[in-house]
């Protein structure tokens, strides 16, 4: 990420037993230190504003009342986000969540040259983090952009160590071979008809990626190529950060710690529930039924350092068998290029019926609201193959091949004007065909972030504004788009 985590990033054990003690002073301490970050996470989770806004609220609120329960309170940080990942599992879940409106990307001081070098690397990153699953790009999100150490992910995913050590190894290698292909297809791609043949746009599609990472491992003309070393920190700290709110720290202080709201905060509280013997939140599971089955089974860790060497130890002997781990199929949902960054899985499927729950205010927040961007999600564990094989042959069945795939659509976008508006609306629809696309750039003064996917036929808007500044004169600016496109924009 862009900063370190904070002061209290090596001071979880005084806070959490700050927490525990009732201290609102810790609690600010907590927001001012993570708050930041894990609205970025949530942010990459739910792909809107508002969602991850109210992920953030509840967090620091379940945290506030649960603190008591955590057995690891050096641990504080990597709890924080397990309990923000159940609490974005949950809103996903919900039939009524809101949609449409993309946080701002966090601003940097950079010049123009320095801006379209990012986006040139934004490009590459997007087409070498669409060629791992959904669960693989949010464990590189919270390793490393994050932060987040082996121990920490297995209490996020709910997952044992042993199989968070293989997910974070194997993630690492494929993101190492898919940066490889990608930079092959930015730079050499003349040197090998196939790579030329698979590379046509850009950035690549998750098939596209995929294709491109097994034939560079697999060609002898790529072998031999040369591409310059690119770590993976590198790559990914070119990726957006959603902006938090400025107002949002006041409205989750209040809610956290207004007496008016202790019966709110008991519901949100419930919704954390159940833990495991450490004091970390299961899972989030769509229905009671479920949560009550699952129980802790699978999910204790043992002595810290002991089932940190011991699951080490299995990795190096065991390397064969995480080969193939991390071959999840993606369902469609968002993620950044870089949203990427942030991208997600569920383990629990997002078309189940939703779990009925208490009443849940969304925040007040003001900032800029793009368009909504499609989430990375991860599909479940793929299923065991039969144990037996039947003694007798089934009657064949009639060969069927899945239908193509649809034609890609081209965008068309339609201009707007402020008047002496702050901002306006930019129409973006697909024709033709589905399109993924999303803004490349601005003149003129004006601004607007953005991405997304859009079925044919669908639209959606962008947000543009204005400097902010007296308006003497009529101006006009753009906003560039990709797949091609270009919309006007007047103010003033």
């Amino acid at each position: 990420m862009a900063g370190e985590p904070g002061s209290a990033h090596n001071d979880d054990l005084r806070l959490a037993e700050s927490l525990r003690a009732g201290d609102v002073i810790a609690l600010t301490e907590v927001y001012d230190a993570y708050a930041p970050f894990i609205y970025d996470y949530c942010h990459g989770l739910l792909r809107d504003r508002v969602e991850a806004a109210g992920a953030l609220r509840n967090c620091v609120i379940a945290a506030r009342e649960h603190a008591g329960r955590l057995a690891e309170p050096d641990r504080l940080r990597g709890w924080l986000y397990a309990i923000a990942r159940k609490e974005c599992m949950r809103r996903r879940d919900s039939p009524n969540r809101h949609v449409g409106q993309e946080a701002p990307e966090a601003e940097d001081d950079l010049s123009a040259e320095q801006l379209a070098r990012r986006e040139e690397r934004r490009l590459l990153a997007h087409s070498a983090l669409t060629a791992l699953s959904g669960r693989q790009r949010e464990a590189i999100d919270l390793s490393i952009r994050h932060e987040l150490d082996e121990v920490d992910l297995a209490g996020i995913f709910g997952i044992p160590l042993e199989e968070t050590l293989g997910l974070v190894e194997r993630s690492r290698l494929d993101l190492d071979a898919a940066i490889r292909a990608s930079l092959i297809a930015q730079n050499h791609w003349k040197d090998c008809p196939s790579v030329a043949a698979l590379t046509e746009s850009w950035p690549l599609a998750p098939q596209t990626a995929t294709s491109l990472v097994r034939h560079v491992a697999s060609c002898p003309v790529c072998t031999e190529l040369r591409t310059p070393p690119l770590p993976a920190d590198r790559l990914l700290s070119v990726l957006p950060i959603a902006a938090i709110p400025a107002d949002l720290r006041l409205d989750v202080l209040t809610a956290a710690t207004a007496e008016d709201r202790a019966g709110n905060r008991r519901a949100i509280a419930a919704w954390t529930e159940p833990f495991d013997e450490y004091g970390w939140p299961l899972p989030y599971e769509p229905t009671p039924a479920r949560a009550k089955d699952r129980g802790t089974g699978g999910r204790r860790r043992g002595p810290l350092i002991g089932a940190v060497a011991a699951a080490v130890a299995a990795i190096v002997v065991l390397a064969g068998a995480f080969a193939a781990f991390g071959g999840e199929s993606e369902p469609g949902a968002a993620g950044t290029p870089p949203a990427a960054a942030g991208s997600s899985g569920d383990p629990g499927d997002p078309s189940a019926p939703a779990e009925p729950t208490p009443t849940d205010p969304s925040p007040s927040v003001s900032a800029t609201s793009p368009s909504p961007s499609k989430s990375p999600s991860e599909s479940p564990s793929p299923s065991k193959s039969p144990s037996k094989t039947p003694t007798t042959r089934p009657p064949s069945q009639p060969v069927t091949h899945a239908p193509p795939p649809p034609k890609a659509g081209h965008l068309a976008v339609s201009g707007c004007s402020m008047g002496n508006d702050d901002s306006c609306a930019v129409t973006v629809r697909a024709v033709g065909g589905p399109v993924n696309w999303r803004v490349t750039g601005t003149s003129g003064g004006v601004s607007a972030h953005g991405s997304g996917h859009l079925a044919a036929g669908q639209t959606a808007t962008v947000s543009a504004s204005r400097p902010d500044e007296w308006c003497w004169s009529s101006k006009s600016g753009s906003v560039s788009f990709a797949p091609g496109g270009s919309a006007s924009v007047r103010y003033c």
